[in-house]
């Protein structure tokens, strides 16, 4: 599984709203510069995220984009589902009808845990998360051996 340009687009945009959170809106040509994405994309994205309610477009020489909510009352996957749609690794999670092997078949497990695993971490972040560790320069990933 491969993330979309859309949704890696799309998450860095919007976190760029939610680091300025409450200092007025910030215009598409900003943002663009700011994360090396086209102003034609995303304004794309930007529509897309407006019509689920996850940003708000202001009009005027001072428009531009704000978060629709607290950066705290976003989840990743509010963000990711928006763009993708839902996640689904294979049909016959959703869909059993899909595939006649379906109700025997034990690779189904190893793709509903792997697509719940992905869900959960999704949901388990917020854009408040991201800002938190962007201010603190820390890595989320953390790498051990």
């Amino acid at each position: 599984m491969k993330i979309s340009t859309r949704s890696r687009y799309g998450l860095r945009a919007i976190l760029e709203l939610a680091m300025e959170h409450g200092k007025g809106p910030l215009q598409i040509k900003v943002i663009a510069e700011r994360q090396e994405i086209s102003n034609k994309y995303l304004e794309q994205i930007m529509a897309i995220l407006k019509s689920v309610g996850l940003v708000r477009s202001i009009r005027g020489a001072k428009g531009g984009y704000v978060l629709a909510k607290e950066p705290k009352n976003i989840q990743i996957s509010d963000v990711f589902v928006a763009l993708e749609g839902p996640l689904v690794t294979v049909d016959c999670i959703d869909h059993p009808e899909f595939c006649s092997r379906c109700t025997d078949c034990v690779t189904r497990y190893v793709w509903s845990e792997i697509q719940n695993s992905i869900m959960k971490v999704m949901d388990s972040l917020t854009l408040q998360d991201l800002v938190d560790k962007s201010k603190t320069g820390k890595n989320m990933l953390d790498y051990q051996i």
